[in-house]
């Protein structure tokens, strides 16, 4: 398992983990508020039965005391008494404002009827109803898995956030230092070839096999300057695309199968010229030739095309391969992920940090169809 799946699995495991939390909390603190709304109503019909037993027993010589303690006790739970017509009666810890209170009162009593069904005193005289809605506490705490559920989602995004911030900071060191690294690495034998040569020249009179020894030092001189250029940020330059790509693909041309067509388009009139550091966009393309190639296993077309929209100039990069799934069309970006048997997964990570970090452009899977081909594209400012 390669480090993008191992890290898309444990994205994986922390959104379970999150949603365990959530689901349980959710699950105790609604578990709660309907034991809680339990005790409420308990509450209410106690304050009902007393208010009754007062209502129907007049003996002086009885004690009250603790029913109107019940009575009095009641400071939480909002509740009117009405008659049969549901007219109030009295109420309690009810606060309604001074103008159109009878309004106020029967919008409150459908409120109520909405949350509870009312409580009905059978009095001598008629009927009575207790209607009654949540007290404030318990309306905060119907509140809390909505404000936990919150609360975890602003805090897995922060999390995400700065394990991301920390991730890219580790891989921009990781780079220069990698860059750095082989920079030097290649530049000391390359400077020992360079000097093998100049002896070669004096000492050899076939001059074609130095020839091909001086492309290959060339080469190597070039893909030293590149891993330099990673280190830093590059300085670029305003150069004419066509030049460029036209170089590219001649150089993959020689070193691909001979079942491999490439095609270059781009209108002559189109102004091309596009600020750049050649070493390193050159590099972007060989890595999407090459990608193109593998897919179509060394058999097939690879059409680059270049046009202008605007400010902007998009290459757009076609072959006839194997095709990318949606859903691995972002990932294909991602430091380590690869479907070769070989190799690191870096190619199209490189390319995507040299074209949007140090270019300021975008590179992106512009059409993929599985069986197909797919189309890359870069958009670069003019």
């Amino acid at each position: 398992m390669n480090i993008y799946h191992r890290k898309q699995r444990w994205k994986i495991y922390l959104l379970l983990a999150a949603l365990f939390i959530v689901v349980g909390s959710y699950w105790f603190t609604n578990n709660l508020t309907r034991q809680l709304a339990e005790e409420e109503r308990k509450k209410v019909e106690l304050w009902a039965q007393g208010m009754k037993e007062l209502t129907q027993n007049r003996n002086l010589d009885k004690d009250y005391s603790f029913i109107l303690e019940v009575i009095r006790n009641n400071e939480t739970v909002p509740m009117i008494l009405t008659d049969e017509k549901e007219k109030m009666i009295s109420m309690r810890n009810v606060h309604i404002g001074e103008r159109n209170q009878e309004r106020e009162i029967q919008e409150l009593i459908a409120e109520m009827k909405q949350q509870h069904e009312p409580i009905e005193i059978n009095l001598p005289q008629g009927k009575q109803y207790i209607f009654y809605k949540d007290s404030t506490l318990l309306t905060r705490l119907s509140y809390f898995p909505f404000i936990q559920l919150g609360v975890v989602a602003l805090f897995l995004l922060i999390s995400y956030y700065a394990f991301s911030t920390a991730r890219k900071a580790e891989q921009n060191q990781v780079w220069v230092g990698m860059s750095k690294e082989t920079a030097h690495q290649l530049g000391t034998p390359t400077t020992s070839l360079l000097a093998n040569l100049e002896l070669l020249r004096m000492t050899l009179d076939d001059q074609s096999i130095i020839g091909e020894i001086e492309k290959d030092i060339n080469r190597l001189e070039k893909i030293t300057e590149r891993f330099s250029k990673i280190g830093s940020q590059p300085a670029l330059k305003s150069e004419s695309l066509p030049p460029i790509l036209s170089g590219v693909l001649e150089y993959i041309r020689t070193r691909t199968s001979k079942r491999v067509s490439f095609n270059l388009n781009f209108r002559e009139e189109d102004d091309l010229q596009v600020p750049l550091n050649k070493p390193l966009f050159e590099w972007v393309v060989e890595n999407l030739l090459k990608n193109a190639i593998d897919s179509m296993d060394g058999d097939g077309v690879i059409d680059v095309q270049v046009h202008c929209k605007g400010q902007q100039v998009m290459i757009d990069v076609s072959d006839q391969g194997k095709g990318i799934s949606r859903s691995k069309q972002k990932a294909i970006f991602q430091p380590g992920y690869t479907t070769k048997t070989r190799g690191w997964g870096l190619g199209l990570s490189l390319a995507k940090r040299i074209i949007e970090q140090y270019h300021k452009g975008k590179i992106f899977v512009h059409h993929s169809e599985p069986g197909k081909g797919t189309t890359l594209r870069m958009i670069l400012k003019r």
